[in-house]
């Protein structure tokens, strides 16, 4: 199985899955995997072991203005010509 991790990625699904498992104390268990403490308690809380996406749930640049807006945009610059 192909898995696509990020870059910055310090754990793989098999850890992560490994760290749900487990019971022993999160600075044990962070020296043994070669994490943080943090990265175990984020795991922990998580349901499932895949990455969560880093974009914006939606693109700023791909939005358009209403047509009333695009509009009085060129009226206005239109003025100054």
């Amino acid at each position: 199985m192909l898995i696509k991790l990020h870059s910055q990625a310090m754990t793989t699904p098999k850890v992560r899955a490994a760290i749900q498992a487990s019971n022993e104390p999160a600075r044990v268990l962070a020296e043994r995997r070669g994490t943080t403490e943090q990265i175990v308690w984020k795991w922990r809380k998580r349901d499932g072991t895949e990455d969560h996406s880093h974009r914006p749930p939606r693109s700023v640049r791909g939005r358009r203005l209403p047509a009333s807006f695009r509009i009085t945009a060129l009226h206005a610059n239109s003025a100054f010509i």
